[in-house]
């Protein structure tokens, strides 16, 4: 039997050692928190991503009494943009949350399993990594791809 160790490096910063873009960018997300739907779970996601055509677009999450039939804040940030925007790739994701009492996470939330494979997915199809920013009250995680958070993938490559 052999052992396999994996190891992930996540930067833990303050918001102000962000680029200005990422600054702006996790700001955008902070505000589509307050854009989701969620009268079951109230816990609200917002997302945003930045192109490199330099378009922002945002997303929330969206809760469906049918449960299955709601939407991840960065599924809806990242569908959008490929449905509009097919020919320009994701450079930035920012991620930011509010927990039941309404306030911003203390932790940096991170995205969910499936929500993890649609990034991959992007970063496939625009043939390179993304810049991923959980923002949490106390600190920011900067992650440089999301194979980062899943080092065994399901991809083609």
């Amino acid at each position: 039997m052999q052992e396999l160790e994996l190891k992930t490096t996540i930067l833990v910063c303050q918001p102000e050692e962000l680029t200005l873009e990422e600054q702006q960018l996790l700001q955008s997300a902070i505000e589509a928190t307050e854009r989701s739907y969620t009268p079951y779970s109230h816990f609200r996601v917002g997302a945003a991503v930045k192109l490199d055509n330099g378009i922002e677009i945002t997303g929330s999450n969206q809760e469906n009494a049918a449960y299955p039939s709601g939407l991840c804040a960065e599924r809806t940030a990242l569908f959008y943009a490929g449905a509009r925007y097919p020919n320009a790739s994701v450079r930035l994701l920012a991620i930011a949350a509010r927990g039941t009492d309404g306030e911003l996470t203390e932790e940096p939330t991170g995205p969910c399993g499936g929500c993890r494979q649609v990034i991959l997915e992007s970063e496939t199809r625009a043939g390179h990594p993304i810049r991923i920013l959980l923002y949490g009250r106390k600190y920011v995680y900067v992650i440089d791809g999301i194979r980062s958070l899943m080092p065994l993938s399901f991809s083609e490559f």
